[in-house]
């Protein structure tokens, strides 16, 4: 995007810049706006992308997010010519993150709601990480895998992690596959690289 808005002489630059909450936060006052110009600072020219934005505006009125805030909506005004703001997070929070600050909703006169994966397209990414990792799923793995993205996506209320999610259930069958072949006296190539549904089933270390 920042390429594409260089291209057509929006931005002079067109590079991104990703920041956290951490990035931008001090620990006393008068650092924190200091940090959040800093980065502002290195994102003229392009797009600065803050993840996770509604982490600003969730703590109490000493909280320094605050501060943050407020010193981005003035860089939004006095760099309007050579900045792209770009804040994402979950829906529901984002409203409550808008509505935190007077000057932040009519300046992000743009909203995309980006809905969540469907348990189809997240079986696909399943199969593409696991793929990049040289790994398969057994039928019954594959059938286990479906169920808790089912039973994730219908009780995540919109915070089910998406690609997240994915990932952290790839990666704790792969672990749990690794301690089941511990055991194993014979260890065949397909064993190494097969998940099976007991290295996806939900243990009660997991709740």
């Amino acid at each position: 995007m920042g390429k594409l808005f260089k291209e057509i002489g929006v931005l002079q630059k067109g590079h991104l810049v990703e920041v956290e909450r951490a990035d931008l936060v001090g620990e006393y006052i008068g650092h924190t706006a200091q940090k959040t110009r800093d980065q502002v600072k290195r994102a003229l020219g392009g797009i600065l992308f803050i993840d996770e934005a509604y982490s600003l505006a969730r703590g109490g009125e000493r909280d320094f997010g605050k501060e943050s805030i407020d010193a981005l909506v003035k860089s939004m005004e006095d760099h309007k010519e050579n900045l792209i703001l770009i804040l994402a997070g979950y829906r529901d929070e984002m409203e409550r993150f808008i509505q935190s600050n007077p000057g932040v909703r009519s300046r992000f006169p743009i909203q995309i709601d980006f809905p969540d994966y469907t348990v189809h397209e997240l079986m696909q990414i399943a199969d593409l990480m696991l793929s990049q990792r040289q790994y398969c799923l057994s039928s019954e793995a594959r059938l286990e895998l479906q169920r808790i993205l089912e039973k994730q996506v219908r009780e995540g209320m919109g915070h089910n992690g998406n690609a997240r999610l994915v990932r952290n259930l790839i990666e704790r069958g792969i672990r749990r596959q690794a301690v089941r072949l511990i055991s194993q006296k014979e260890i065949k190539r397909e064993d190494l690289v097969l998940i099976r549904r007991q290295d996806l089933e939900p243990h009660a270390e997991d709740s």
